[in-house]
């Protein structure tokens, strides 16, 4: 009997989330499922890691159907590296993380808690996807979402990523047979205008809420947030290599290499 491809699941939101429930109903169709999560919500803690503090790890049973199933003290990418190095005894073809509440296109894919497990993973060798649902609400509606996860997940385990890429995988918020199809796009340049809301606790002291604007600059048609913004979901190919290769040759003029 062939074996079925292991699938380790991760998320940002923890591992009680509506969100990361619906990923594993899922990923259950495709193959065999390991589950290492948060057991607390980490969102917009991009690639932290503990190294001040100890972790701890913990057997649940949520899913009757999951034999191995975890949470863990730390962050998203924490849960990857202990997954890896302490839970499982093969590699898995593919890490799967989400589904996120609420958005992680264009710039948030760098604060993103959901996409930096995913990261993680691909750092390890291991193909990987981050999926984001665009509706923040706890009780989601994720069922429009499930046809379009597994689709891109199962070309994923049959034709396998380029060494190095992560799919970013954001899915509008709309029924299912209003959602058009999927696009394979670029990331949007756009940025958050933070604010800092400031106010005064009951004992005088200062305290400060973020809070801010996305504001989208670019116009393009072939981005992420047109993707969206017109009904479809939006697949990114992105990396962890940060080098910006286009500016090598520049730098180099600049005298800083000589002796």
């Amino acid at each position: 009997m062939k074996k079925k491809p292991l699938i380790l699941v991760t998320n940002d939101d923890g591992v009680t989330a509506p969100g990361i429930r619906a990923l594993i109903a899922v990923m259950k169709q495709l193959g065999d499922v390991v589950v290492v999560a948060p057991d607390s919500p980490q969102s917009a803690t991009g690639h932290a890691i503990t190294i001040n503090n100890t972790l701890y790890i913990n057997k649940i049973d949520i899913d009757p159907d999951i034999e191995t199933e975890y949470s863990c003290s730390g962050t998203p990418v924490d849960c990857v590296k202990f997954a890896v190095n302490e839970i499982l005894h093969r590699k898995p073809v593919l890490c799967v993380s989400g589904v996120n509440h609420g958005s992680n296109s264009s710039i948030n894919v760098i604060y993103s808690g959901t996409m930096s497990a995913a990261v993680e993973a691909g750092i390890e060798g291991i193909p990987a996807i981050g999926f984001s649902l665009l509706d923040y609400n706890w009780d989601a509606d994720f069922e429009p979402a499930k046809p379009f996860i597994k689709k891109i997940t199962e070309e994923v385990l049959a034709n396998g990523l380029p060494d190095g890429v992560i799919l970013n995988v954001n899915i509008p918020k709309l029924p299912q047979k209003e959602i058009k199809g999927i696009k394979v796009c670029r990331q949007a340049k756009a940025m958050w205008q933070e604010k800092f809301d400031k106010r005064t606790n009951p004992m005088g002291r200062d305290y400060y809420w973020l809070t801010g604007k996305f504001v989208n600059m670019d116009k393009g048609e072939d981005t992420d947030e047109w993707a969206l913004a017109n009904g479809y979901v939006s697949v990114v190919p992105v990396q962890f290599d940060l080098t910006a290769h286009h500016a090598i040759q520049g730098l180099n003029g600049w005298g800083m290499n000589e002796e």
